[in-house]
């Protein structure tokens, strides 16, 4: 396979045979890993923070209802 370096791009070079565009930036994708997994942990978290939030809501739901209960005396 051989390649040829894209004009004003070092991190870009083109394969002769298909006519692909190759990037060679390991730093720029090692950055985009990074942020990805970044962003990944951070929605994991998100979702884990409203599944505590809605768990706690239907707790004090039913805290609310037993209380309601108490007071009438049922």
């Amino acid at each position: 396979m051989e390649h040829i370096k894209v004009k004003d791009k070092n991190y870009l070079m083109r394969n002769i045979e298909s006519n692909a565009i190759i990037n060679n930036d390991l730093n720029g994708y090692i950055e985009y890993e990074n942020n990805y997994k970044r962003l990944y942990n951070q929605n994991k978290r998100i979702d884990q923070v409203e599944k505590n939030v809605n768990q706690i809501k239907n707790d004090l739901d039913e805290i609310k209802i037993l209380l309601r209960n108490l007071a009438n005396g049922s």
